[in-house]
């Protein structure tokens, strides 16, 4: 039984949390363990609250708010901690998050990111390295992305940036995987099409048809051909 009915949401402007559209096509449905649930939806509006450009959690974040932790399942035998745990594992498992180890001074603490592109690219630059330590218990370590941007990309490959692709720019980056991008720009680098349109069709077809791996970066000439024969040629001078 409720302890108490919601009574509805304040009048005036209430602070929105974004939810990724396929949450309620993929996830939802499968979903089928109530702490597993929480601790996702929770995840999101946790991430939602941080500024950092690379954002991440720890079991601390989670922690930290007893009424969160005082509503979240727990199995027999279970603290709140392992309930928290479980939770977690089954989120991870299921591809919602990642999870990648950072050292502490008091050992190894486990960090959550949103497995999105930006959360992907984060996980893989801890495992490779690519960090340094804050101090902070909470939030233990820097992460720093040894890559170029898209947008210097595409200064790099196409020309200057003007303020109508810079927003198309920003648009795709949080679209498509990083690696498809750099991808994209180095084929049409390769092909001589100096067009965001054409950089952008291609990220467009290997999201909706998938990304062949053994082709799509190949150098040779029927991979030339194929490019210029099918629906890419409009964007060809």
């Amino acid at each position: 039984m409720m302890d108490s009915a919601f009574s509805g949401f304040p009048p005036g402007k209430v602070r929105l949390v974004s939810v990724p559209a396929p949450f309620f096509t993929q996830i939802l449905p499968q979903v089928d363990d109530l702490g597993e649930m929480k601790v996702i939806l929770y995840a999101f509006w946790l991430l939602s609250q941080q500024e950092a450009d690379i954002r991440y959690l720890t079991e601390h974040d989670f922690l930290d708010d007893e009424g969160f932790m005082a509503g979240l399942p727990r199995q027999e035998g279970e603290d709140a901690a392992d309930a928290l745990r479980r939770a977690l594992a089954r989120a991870v498992a299921r591809g919602v998050l990642l999870s990648a180890a950072a050292p502490t001074s008091a050992g190894e603490t486990a960090l959550y990111f949103l497995n999105s592109p930006k959360g992907r690219a984060a996980a893989d630059a801890l495992r490779s390295g690519h960090w340094r330590p804050t101090g902070d218990l909470a939030h233990p370590v820097h992460l720093y992305l040894e890559r170029p941007n898209i947008y210097r990309l595409y200064e790099e490959h196409i020309g200057p940036l003007t303020p109508l692709i810079a927003e198309q720019l920003e648009e795709a980056e949080a679209t498509y995987p990083y690696p498809w991008i750099q991808e994209a720009f180095r084929i049409a680098a390769a092909h001589n099409v100096r067009r965001w349109r054409y950089v952008e069709a291609i990220l467009q077809r290997w999201q909706s048809e998938g990304r062949d791996d053994r082709t799509a970066g190949g150098d040779s000439e029927a991979d030339r051909r194929r490019y210029r024969q099918d629906r890419f040629a409009d964007f060809y001078e």
